[in-house]
């Protein structure tokens, strides 16, 4: 299970918790933690990345492992503590 932070919009919008789970696709990405996001969570798509093409909103961050990887590619795998829940997506 991948943790996952939300900013207090996306828990409003979501009526959840500042911190959700979800069982991301293996190999661990961005694409494929927000892809188990918006299935979780359908109120959300849209939200976080645009509804055609999936580029990340450009008033969204992406933190993982204490590093910016907001310009990351969305397919890029993330790093180990975060693919097994030691460390939050954010």
């Amino acid at each position: 299970m991948v943790r996952v932070y939300l900013p207090h919009h996306l828990r409003e919008l979501a009526r959840v918790g500042q911190e959700i789970e979800v069982e991301a696709a293996s190999p661990v990405t961005i694409a494929s933690i927000l892809d188990a996001v918006e299935v979780a969570h359908p109120m959300l798509k849209g939200t976080i990345r645009e509804h055609g093409n999936h580029a990340r909103r450009k008033y969204l961050r992406f933190f993982a492992a204490g590093s910016d990887i907001s310009m990351f590619p969305a397919d890029q795998a993330l790093p180990p503590s975060v693919a097994d829940g030691r460390e939050p997506f954010m």
